[in-house]
């Protein structure tokens, strides 16, 4: 059956803080462990006012402290902007400290702009190394073998799932030849979602760390009492993805009544087709949309993003999903 997980993008909203965002993103993770979520992943961005977890690492031991059963990772780490001896440090770290909870998904872009790539002190032929950098990744998590020189403390030996994450069909080969996890951002970049699934399945080979594909997408919901108010909820993701278009990076801001005030047609229809997979509604619209997605996709798990400004409307979006029986509870794959 499908599992159901949170994505968080930490938001810094317009009458808060980062303390704020980081705070509030432990409180939902204590929520959606008792609502019987699987995971709770944040991502890496740099150079983005209005997200709070750039410092990813470090984001999850903040929430993981405040969970005791809950998956707790990231979607993902931007395998680029680091070395991989760093990652597995870190990462092995947070496993010590966490056992048995902790997921690393593993990006091929920067997720940032090129001049904050620059300040990482990356370049672009640092992506090209992307599967070369997994394999040396996964080698720093086995246990350390006689005369080996160089480890990653304390991370031989730990059990760290790696999970490939994509919004094109790259990562759905390289997961599939590597026999790992796939994940696929379709919250935001939908339009290979069905072929990246395709070649993920049909080029499958099992692994020590996977027997058989283990497939997740990415949602957008904002459930509500009703559709009427979802929709309004809805209206401060399409404000945010508005001004991107238009260069401004800002902080999370609160709905507004109507959305057509805001944007121009052309950053609507832009907006519209990144946002294409967005479920918005009331219990039984989002109810029929999750299940509609999951029957078309056949994925294993839904990552869940519901980017709505206030705190605890968003706690509210999130328990009534939780609440639409859809979750099988089977244990997940990885």
């Amino acid at each position: 059956m499908t599992a159901f997980s949170i994505l968080d993008l930490v938001r810094v909203t317009v009458d808060g803080d980062a303390r704020a965002a980081l705070d509030n993103a432990r409180d939902l993770a204590t929520h959606a462990e008792r609502w019987g979520y699987r995971r709770f992943w944040v991502a890496e961005h740099h150079n983005m006012p209005g997200i709070a977890s750039a410092a990813t690492a470090v984001v999850i031991g903040h929430i993981a402290a405040g969970t005791s059963t809950l998956r707790v990772g990231a979607g993902g780490i931007m395998l680029p902007n680091h070395s991989p001896m760093v990652v597995a440090e870190q990462f092995g770290t947070l496993a010590r400290l966490f056992p048995g909870r902790i997921d690393l998904g593993l990006g091929r872009a920067p997720g940032t702009d090129q001049a904050t790539f620059r300040a990482l002190r990356r370049t672009y032929a640092d992506a090209e190394r992307f599967p070369q950098d997994v394999l040396e990744l996964q080698a720093y998590f086995q246990p350390v073998q006689p005369g080996q020189t160089l480890q990653a403390v304390p991370a031989a030996g730990v059990e760290v799932p790696l999970w490939i994450l994509g919004s094109s069909t790259f990562g759905a080969h390289l997961a599939a030849e590597l026999g790992l996890p796939y994940a696929f951002a379709s919250h935001f970049a939908p339009d290979q979602l069905m072929e990246a699934l395709h070649v993920y399945r049909g080029r499958f080979k099992p692994s020590a760390a996977l027997q058989r594909p283990h497939a997740m997408a990415g949602i957008n919901v904002i459930a509500a009492d009703s559709d009427a108010d979802a929709r309004r909820l809805a209206t401060t993701q399409q404000m945010s993805f508005t001004n991107i278009f238009r260069g401004a990076r800002g902080l999370s801001l609160p709905p507004i009544d109507d959305i057509e005030t805001y944007w121009s047609p052309a950053e609507k229809a832009q907006a519209q087709r990144m946002l294409a997979r967005s479920v918005v509604g009331g219990p039984d619209t989002v109810r029929a949309g999750l299940s509609a997605f999951i029957e078309e996709t056949g994925v294993d798990e839904v990552m869940v993003v519901s980017d709505i400004f206030d705190p605890i409307l968003r706690l509210r979006s999130f328990e009534l999903i939780a609440g639409l029986g859809l979750d099988g509870g089977a244990a997940p794959a990885v």
